[in-house]
């Protein structure tokens, strides 16, 4: 259920490390004192450089990345969408499925076409529907398809026996970013209902409504969807895993939820004979069944209509593209201008095809040399992280020997899969967008029902493997590292240790960290569900964690919004627990030495300007806004000063005198 990325925006792809270099003296603004913002300091001439492109509603060096892998997988893409047979002369079978999945999405021309007809048979479907009796099995029909009306159903780990795979349901149905964006009354939020009400009632006039119905419908669907969020939990609240794990049987989930005939939709979904599953936001089933109870028919029709073009429109004729610009990026985030096409095209055939590209992009520019120096860092960093648990003042004997335990139980993931999926069954067709999507989303939610009941497959990845980004899974207590990431600005070959402990260093340790931030320390060594702290420690750890709550609580995201603390909590402790064990695995390596400075600086800067480094960026008021409301990663600047403002160790390589912004009188810190 819960896993801990890196970066707060999930990238693509491969980039030549070669022609992108891991560290660049000319990003630096020497006219800012390194004291009073290091971000700006170590990013100013970056971002002075790289200013936010059209496309973009936030655009910094993981993006950067991003452009040029996408650059590259394009390249893959485009060779093999040739129409050339299956053979050994022509292409291969996985050449086939990438490559015709990518001609016919971008056969926008075709796509124009063919107008909404695609969508036509769900839609007689769902004008079809006579009874709410009826409704369980059309629901589970329009899932398999790629659709998550109402909730999301799928498979996940039991928390509290993790070698097993059990059936998920839980909250979900909306279109807005999150719950509380339906119910917030400043004047922004206010705005925001208003333009999504308008987008709304343009995808319905897109479909064949009149404008005066479209508008109706659009109402409707508020509607009903402010009522789903009602019954939602806030992101804050799903931090605590305990409160979205309530395990229970079917019967108990009828009962909660009669109006609803859950025994026909797990049957028409394609689960298997289950008895119990984890309902993980019970309050939520009351507010779906409240919602079929109220709403009449044809509003529980108009519902299931929005959802099946929303979820479409990139399959979809340009019209419905652009509205879905319009509203989602432009509005909600800023950006200017939609994505060239191809862009999204890459994007897709990475999202709904991740094995089938990843296999191919491995066995293309995967080498051996940084993956094995990012294995010798990650036991490193290990060691690092042993140390600095036993040297912990404020933690009992007894909680330190449960959290060693667990630490040399983690299990490393990097670079590759051990396993590919077979995308055999698959029919794609150069001529068919949607079919192809819908029946690549039906092959996924096949595969991941089938896991219900069976032992816990832990050489699975929730990343395809071009996917620049990290994480940690508590259930299965895993750092990964997809091959993406092992380029820079992350790791460097040629590069300095310093540079690259401050850079692909710092995430292994972030990710490390992860297993004991506020929601990876309830998880045990074998990522059950289960608190192993003694209660003093568990006190002295929310105490120091709340320094942190209240540290990055006071930083101004945009305008009035400050960044959520206490949503940020897990990637704030990551960021400074990880840089703080990946300086002390630096130290250890270097044994007392110290190297002579580089570019005019000492190891240690170069260590906190390689941190710094990797969040340059530009970013829009309106996309800064999204991120400090629903994501749990604090914005770039705040994640590198709030980080290096905690160390002693930044203040003595700046020479920061104590009192100064990076160099405050009380500094947090809980690893």
């Amino acid at each position: 259920m819960f896993a801990f990325c890196f970066s707060a925006i999930v990238t693509t792809g491969l980039a030549n490390a070669q022609a992108y270099p891991g560290f660049d003296i000319t990003s630096l603004d020497r006219s800012v004192d390194p004291c009073a913002n290091f971000y700006k300091f170590s990013c100013g001439g970056w971002t002075a450089a790289n200013p936010l492109p059209a496309d973009q509603a936030r655009y910094g060096r993981f993006d950067a990345l991003q452009d040029r892998n996408r650059t590259v997988l394009r390249t893959m893409l485009e060779a093999a969408s040739a129409d050339r047979p299956v053979d050994r002369s022509g292409r291969s079978a996985i050449e086939q499925k990438i490559g015709d999945f990518y001609f016919a999405c971008m056969d926008e021309k075709g796509i124009n076409a063919r107008g909404i007809a695609p969508l036509k048979a769900d839609l007689d479907r769902i004008a079809a529907l006579k009874t709410k009796k009826d409704l369980a099995e059309l629901v589970a029909l329009l899932h398999r398809s790629g659709t998550s009306e109402f909730f999301n159903f799928s498979s996940e780990q039991d928390p509290k026996d993790s070698a097993q795979e059990i059936a998920g349901l839980d909250q979900g149905g909306i279109g807005l970013p999150d719950r509380d964006y339906y119910f917030k009354t400043d004047q922004k939020s206010v705005d925001l209902r208003a333009a999504y009400l308008t987008h709304v009632t343009k995808m319905f006039e897109l479909l064949g409504s009149s404008a005066a119905d479209a508008s109706k419908k659009a109402q409707v669907v508020m509607s009903i969807e402010t009522a789903l969020a009602d019954g939602s939990f806030d992101l804050v609240t799903r931090r605590d895993p305990e409160k979205v794990y309530h395990k229970m049987t079917v019967k108990e989930l009828a009962m909660l939820g009669p109006d609803f005939d859950w025994a026909k939709f797990l049957k028409a979904v394609g689960a298997p004979p289950i008895q119990s599953l984890d309902v993980s936001v019970p309050p939520f089933i009351k507010a779906l069944n409240a919602v079929i109870d109220k709403n009449s028919m044809d509003d529980l029709k108009t519902y299931l209509s929005w959802h099946l073009a929303h979820s479409n429109t990139i399959v979809l004729p340009a019209a419905f593209q652009q509205e879905d610009f319009n509203f989602y990026s432009k509005i909600l985030r800023g950006a200017k201008e939609m994505r060239p096409r191809w862009k999204r095209c890459v994007d897709l055939t990475d999202g709904q095809l991740p094995d089938a590209l990843g296999r191919a992009f491995v066995e293309q520019t995967l080498g051996p040399q940084g993956t094995e120096r990012t294995h010798q860092m990650v036991a490193e960093i290990e060691k690092s992280m042993e140390k600095d648990i036993q040297a912990l003042a404020w933690m009992s004997p007894k909680t330190k020997q449960e959290a060693l335990v667990k630490l040399h139980a983690v299990t490393n993931k990097i670079g590759n899969k051990a396993h590919w999926l077979n995308y055999s069954t698959v029919k794609v067709a150069r001529d068919d967008a949607f079919g192809n999507s819908a029946r690549a989303s039906a092959f996924e939610l096949a595969r991941q029902l089938g896991k219900i009941g069976k032992p816990v497959d832990k050489t699975d990845w929730e990343m395809s493997q071009p996917t620049v980004n990290a994480y940690y899974d508590p259930q299965e207590n895993d750092i990964n590292f997809p091959a993406g990431i092992l380029q820079p600005p992350f790791y460097d070959n040629k590069l300095d240790n310093a540079v690259n402990y401050g850079g692909i260093g710092a995430v292994i340790g972030h990710e490390l960290t992860h297993a004991f931030d506020d929601q990876g320390r309830q998880y045990d060594e074998k990522g059950n569900l289960r608190d192993w702290w003694t209660e003093a420690d568990a006190k002295a750890f929310d105490a120091l964690a709340d320094c942190l709550v209240k540290q990055y609580g006071g930083y101004t995201a945009v305008d009035d919004v400050k960044v959520n603390g206490k949503l940020t909590l897990g990637e704030n402790t990551a960021d400074n627990g990880g840089l703080r064990i990946s300086y002390m695995a630096l130290k250890d390596l270097e044994a007392g030495k110290q190297p002579a400075p580089i570019d005019g600086f000492t190891e240690d800067q170069r260590f906190f300007l390689g941190w710094a480094q990797v969040w340059c960026q530009n970013q829009t008021p309106e996309s800064l806004r999204q991120q400090a409301l629903t994501n749990p990663h604090s914005p770039s600047d705040d994640r590198v000063n709030g980080a290096v403002s905690n160390m002693p160790e930044f203040r003595k390589a700046f020479s920061c005198k104590e009192g100064s912004p990076m160099a405050p009188v009380k500094a947090c810190r809980v690893w």
